[in-house]
């Protein structure tokens, strides 16, 4: 038959002479025949035989010499070969020739002839494969564009032949390996030849036409868009409305196609109908971090089946999955069981990830000291230029521990050690960022503000300004050393250099230096501007706006409003707090800070049980708010003179806030007053003489707050 001779050229099995043959129609001749002809250039006699030998026409003569000469590696003569092929007759006898499926027969044991059918599908495998060949012979000689048009044609022609799709039963293998390798190279050769546009209409051609894939080629055309989309930089134009079936979900971008076709292939790997391909996994978590949608990645991570990945590897892919979400408590408890001491409990990485992220968390800043001085341990060897890693960690998870200490002396010990930690970090990483920042941030907190002024000016200069927190740090330094109108220059300087929607939180700290200053009508300006910026972000979303869109916000809406009661609230406007703090409650609903501003306001009202039940409220709401437990110590402290029983309460939680917050100088002032109606006077001058050397110290912010 004719599909004989377009098969792999292979000895005769049954034949001593190991001689490769060509055979079709039931004849056979030897290549070296044929191969001879072609070397003396004479391909028309080499044309005459193989069609009077084999019984060929002139397309399917001229397709087996130049796959003939294609094999022998001389593209150019396969390709002079390959040009006197007429495809559209070639396709338009096979049309003619090929009637529908029959039905099959129930009569046996009656011989049958090869039908029509084969023999035509015979005689396209062999003229369709030829105009492959042609274009691979292109591809070779850097004619890329005549090669996809080349190409193009071949599944044009087999659309022609194949007006409903091919499928199983329709077609032999051979066909099914060109069109298979077509469908492949197609899009392959208009990228090479700078033709992004058509290249992505040949990949949604491949995938949503009926080619008859197999699942292996599916998934190679299926991964390769996905990177194409997701590293090109070409953006996609959207799919036709005619390959749009009525309500599925249509990707909108490059990188929602990309993840759309990696998670389907994903979900071939696990059903085991496609083998395993390491690198999906990571392009689509590149993808899906790109859009912060870590905690999906984590869930396709979870399907993988078992044997995949190693169970440790699983768990600390899992764990940076969900640190990413913001799910700390799931990642950390995910890195426990890979540490634990029967799994790998010197990972290096892991423990790392581990310390960074226990160092957010007070309750567990204990643990991550631990992990991290045992990263400072194991860092050795090609590891050793991790160990300024593990220092910083380090010098962090202390510094977050010294916040929860049992007692003074404890508190002191963590710092200094935070310090030394951090300290000997800068010996290793000394050009980061990101540890001066940090370190300065720990002696500011300790007041030492000298030196916090020193890292805050390095890290604006290793930043090169461009970072925002820099101007922050450095003017609540200067606030913190009651040098304001410096402070009020710097926040000018960093609004000069900031886009408008970053410039909120600055914004916010220029109102409060007005108000330090003695400038309110300035302050309330500066927030009017800072309401003005809201309305345009607003505007930008239009009425309809989702949660996540209100947390991206450069300008929170909420924190101004309360900013704005916060400031009226000081000047005594208390009708103006009450319009704010209705404004802020709409926007947040619970709030410890909103439940304060609202408690001062009743206070400056002189209504005392509702400014009571206000504080008590933001404490039950938010137990570790300071500013709640110091208003209700005050409010108690100063009943204390008539009402003696409220002192013990007022004792415990200005010292409870204190633990929190040692710097706070109004827990130290009330405490003071607690000693002194409760008669201890030495207690109560070292109170008033903490409260006092603190104001003297103390930023117009926290400066936890830009952490």
């Amino acid at each position: 038959m004719l599909g004989e001779q377009s098969a792999e050229f292979s000895e005769n099995g049954e034949d001593e002479s190991p001689t490769p043959r060509l055979c079709a129609n039931g004849a056979c001749m030897k290549t070296t025949e044929v191969e001879a002809q072609l070397d003396e250039g004479n391909i028309q006699d080499a044309e005459s035989s193989l069609r009077e030998g084999l019984s060929l026409n002139s397309e399917e003569a001229r397709a087996l010499l130049g796959r003939l000469e294609y094999q022998r590696g001389n593209v150019e003569g396969a390709l002079r070969l390959f040009e006197g092929i007429d495809l559209q007759a070639a396709i338009q006898r096979i049309q003619v020739s090929a009637p529908p499926p029959e039905k099959p027969s129930t009569k046996k044991n009656k011989p049958r002839d090869p039908p029509q059918q084969s023999v035509s599908q015979h005689a396209a495998s062999l003229v369709l494969e030829a105009i492959f060949l042609k274009a691979k012979s292109l591809q070779k000689l850097g004619r890329t564009t005549e090669a996809a048009q080349e190409c193009k044609s071949v599944l044009d022609s087999v659309e022609k032949i194949f007006q409903q799709g091919i499928s199983d039963a329709q077609v032999d293998t051979r066909l099914q390996e060109t069109v298979s390798h077509a469908v492949e190279l197609l899009p392959m050769l208009w990228k090479e030849s700078g033709d992004y546009q058509e290249a992505i209409s040949a990949y949604r051609r491949a995938l949503l036409s009926q080619w008859n894939l197999d699942n292996d080629s599916c998934a190679r055309v299926q991964k390769d868009f996905a990177v194409f989309l997701l590293h090109s930089g070409v953006e996609a134009s959207p799919p036709s409305l005619g390959s749009q079936v009525e309500g599925s979900y249509i990707p909108r971008n490059n990188l929602e196609e990309a993840i759309l076709l990696l998670m389907i292939l994903l979900k071939k790997f696990n059903q085991g109908k496609a083998k395993w391909d390491p690198s999906v996994i990571e392009h689509l978590t590149f993808g899906l971090s790109l859009c912060s949608q870590t905690a999906v990645l984590a869930k396709q991570l979870e399907e993988v089946m078992p044997g995949v990945f190693s169970r440790v590897e699983r768990w600390n892919s899992l764990a940076l999955c969900y640190s990413a979400a913001g799910q700390t408590s799931a990642a950390v408890n995910l890195l426990r069981k890979s540490l634990h001491k029967h799994e790998q409990p010197d990972d290096l990485v892991a423990l790392l990830l581990a310390s960074k992220l226990c160092s957010e968390e007070p309750s567990l800043a204990g643990e991550g000291a631990g992990y991290a001085q045992r990263a400072v341990n194991n860092a050795q060897g090609m590891d050793e230029h991790l160990k300024g890693v593990g220092l910083r960690m380090l010098g962090l998870c202390l510094g977050k521990q010294a916040k929860v200490p049992t007692s003074d002396f404890e508190r002191s010990r963590l710092q200094s050690e935070s310090l030394k930690a951090l300290d000997g970090a800068i010996a290793f990483e000394h050009n980061n960022p990101d540890l001066i920042f940090e370190l300065g941030v720990q002696y500011a907190e300790q007041r030492n503000l000298k030196a916090a002024s020193r890292y805050a000016k390095e890290f604006i200069d290793a930043t090169g300004g461009s970072v925002l927190k820099g101007w922050r740090f450095l003017a609540l330094v200067l606030s913190a050393q009651q040098r304001f109108s410096e402070a009020e220059v710097v926040t000018d300087a960093a609004l000069d250099e900031t886009a408008k929607w970053d410039q909120g939180p600055l914004l916010r700290l220029k109102a409060k230096l007005k108000i330090s200053q003695s400038n309110p009508t300035e302050a309330v300006e500066t927030y009017r501007y800072l309401l003005a910026l809201v309305q345009a972000q607003r505007k930008s979303f239009g009425p309809l706006r989702t949660l996540s869109q209100m947390e991206e916000d450069k300008v929170n809406e909420f924190e101004v409003w309360h900013g704005l009661a916060y400031l009226y609230s000081s000047l005594s406007h208390w009708n103006d707090v009450e319009v704010c703090l209705k404004k802020a409650g709409e926007l947040k609903q619970y709030s410890a800070s909103m439940l304060h501003t609202e408690g001062r306001m009743w206070e400056g009202r002189k209504e005392f049980k509702p400014a009571l039940a206000a504080f008590l409220d933001g404490v039950l709401l938010d137990e570790s708010s300071v500013p709640c437990k110091v208003a209700v110590g005050a409010l108690l402290s100063e009943r204390g003179k008539e009402h003696q029983p409220t002192l013990p309460v007022a004792r415990s939680l200005l010292s409870d806030a204190l633990r929190i917050d040692p710097t706070n100088r109004r827990a130290w002032y009330y405490l003071g007053l607690v000693h002194k109606y409760d008669g201890r006077i030495a207690d109560a001058t070292d109170c008033f003489q903490a409260a006092s050397m603190l104001e003297e110290s103390d930023p117009i912010e926290s400066f936890s707050t830009i952490l």
